[in-house]
């Protein structure tokens, strides 16, 4: 009784609930109660007939109805299977669980409210996923009805970073693997020259670490300090066969280089080459004059040509070996005068014939590509030199020495230019700040550009022998030797080089 008391104080029905300001019931409250009573009922009673009454009562409120028997296993079926008509909530036996979200409802979404009979706000049971739908516009739903996928946020196709663009736009030009051979070995035999120095040097420390070498090493750097071979002017380590070696042909062609004549020379006088510009390691005046790569003995025959290097070269262990075999001899006034005066056809030097880079150190400060500036107007050593052997005057002109490295400018670096000069008034050399290209790109690097070498052996001026020349007589000599050295830029300067951004110019 005390069930029945409940109902009655809190009606199941919609309206008698609004009458009374009480919220209205779920469907699955109300099928709870039902099954409640139900069981009450049958536990009290024990009759068919109040079974039946309740269900009766059931089904005339249109809440739920509750089979009996047989009826309930195939009421239950249909229930499970949505096909009855009572009410669309789950059975006992099948509750739905309520999922709970952040906000604490069970699909609804948070600030959404709807009021009741009684004008009271009541949380919003729509779904988020209703409330997508609503949102969507009709061609969204028409593609869910087909079947096509909604297109998320950020879906669409994003390529990452591309492989090797970063090489593509270096600055730096790499060179190709399928370069061949022959170039390959050009690209040695200038590494070896230019290395030669460093590379001899280092092969000595090396032999230093072994102590069983040092009872050889020790006598051989003391016979080197005081070895007058690069000035005695005797020649008697020179070797034609490795000047004639196919890796300087390899070297020559690396510009590629090439020597020309203006005129034959006698063999039967001597003479004084003047090799201009110094540039900046002079590798023209090596391959014209050191080695037969460009063919000397060919255009010059009979005349035995000795290319003049700093003496200090001659006391590097090692290296010495090298230069005098290459035929290099000291540049001082006592290897100038020996060789000049000693040997050849008649034993007083006839046939022979000296290079000297007149420009020197000095010079190759101003190397800049496409310009000619040569130190030349205060150096008149080597006419004096040429006046008292008697050996007449060549002036050589190559064109493209100073394209094949590039260095600081002078004019947009003055300190540094102040800074190297300083340098080559307290030691003697200098230190030009310059790169070219590397054995395996085009930019960066200490190996020269390929760029052609052309050697142009200009007309002799022939020399009046005077131990005791006279001012006057230097300075007419020297216009002569001007005036032919730029007879030789004004006739080839077109033809050798055509790209030049100034013209010849004697600064000092």
């Amino acid at each position: 009784m005390s069930h029945t008391a409940d109902d009655a104080a809190e009606p199941s029905q919609p309206e008698e609930r609004e009458a009374l300001a009480l919220p209205p019931k779920s469907y699955a409250e109300a099928a709870e109660e039902a099954l409640n009573g139900e069981s009450h009922h049958e536990a009290t009673d024990g009759t068919k007939e109040k079974k039946a009454k309740n269900i009766g009562n059931l089904q005339t409120n249109g809440k739920i109805r509750i089979p009996s028997g047989r009826q309930d296993k195939e009421q239950t079926e249909l229930e499970g299977a949505g096909q009855d008509n009572s009410p669309k909530s789950p059975t006992r036996g099948h509750r739905r669980k309520v999922s709970l979200k952040l906000n604490g409802s069970a699909g609804r979404k948070q600030g959404e409210h709807l009021s009741n009979g009684t004008k009271e706000p009541l949380t919003s049971v729509k779904l988020d996923k209703d409330d997508d739908d609503d949102d969507d516009d009709d061609q969204t739903v028409a593609r869910r009805k087909e079947g096509t996928p909604k297109k998320r946020r950020g879906s669409s196709l994003k390529s990452g970073r591309q492989a090797g663009a970063s090489w593509q736009k270096s600055k730096i030009r790499w060179a190709p693997l399928n370069v061949p051979l022959q170039r390959r070995l050009q690209t040695l035999a200038v590494l070896m020259h230019t290395l030669s120095i460093a590379g001899t040097v280092a092969i000595f420390f090396f032999l230093c670490t072994v102590p069983l070498l040092w009872p050889i090493l020790f006598p051989y750097v003391i016979y080197v300090l005081f070895s007058n071979a690069g000035t005695s002017g005797e020649l008697s380590f020179r070797s034609d066969r490795i000047r004639r070696l196919p890796v300087w042909s390899l070297f020559a062609s690396y510009f590629p280089a090439r020597l020309h004549r203006s005129q034959e020379l006698e063999p039967t006088r001597k003479y004084i080459f003047g090799y201009h510009p110094h540039g900046i390691i002079s590798h023209g005046a090596f391959a014209a004059f050191a080695t037969e790569a460009l063919g000397f003995s060919q255009l010059f025959p009979g005349i035995t040509n000795t290319l003049l290097t700093l003496d200090a070269n001659f006391r590097l262990p090692l290296y010495r070996e090298y230069a005098l075999r290459m035929g290099l001899a000291s540049v001082s006034r006592e290897s100038c005068v020996n060789i000049l005066s000693k040997g050849g056809r008649n034993g007083e030097g006839m046939g022979r014939a000296i290079t000297i880079v007149v420009g020197g150190a000095r010079e190759s400060l101003d190397a800049q590509p496409g310009t000619l500036r040569l130190v030349l107007r205060r150096r008149k050593g080597f006419v004096k030199m040429a006046i008292r052997t008697g050996a007449d005057l060549v002036p050589v002109l190559a064109f493209g020495e100073n394209e094949i490295y590039e260095q600081v400018d002078a004019h947009s670096h003055p300190y540094v230019h102040k800074l190297q000069m300083l340098v080559k008034k307290l030691m003697g050399f200098t230190v030009p700040l310059f790169h070219a290209r590397g054995i395996f790109n085009y930019d960066v690097g200490m190996m020269p550009y390929r760029r052609p070498l052309n050697i142009v052996v200009g007309r002799p001026i022939q020399i009046l022998q005077n131990q005791d020349p006279s001012k006057d007589y230097v300075d007419e000599v020297h216009d002569q030797y001007v005036t032919e050295l730029v007879r030789l830029w004004d006739d080839h300067k077109d033809t050798f080089a055509p790209e030049r951004t100034g013209e010849l110019e004697i600064v000092e």
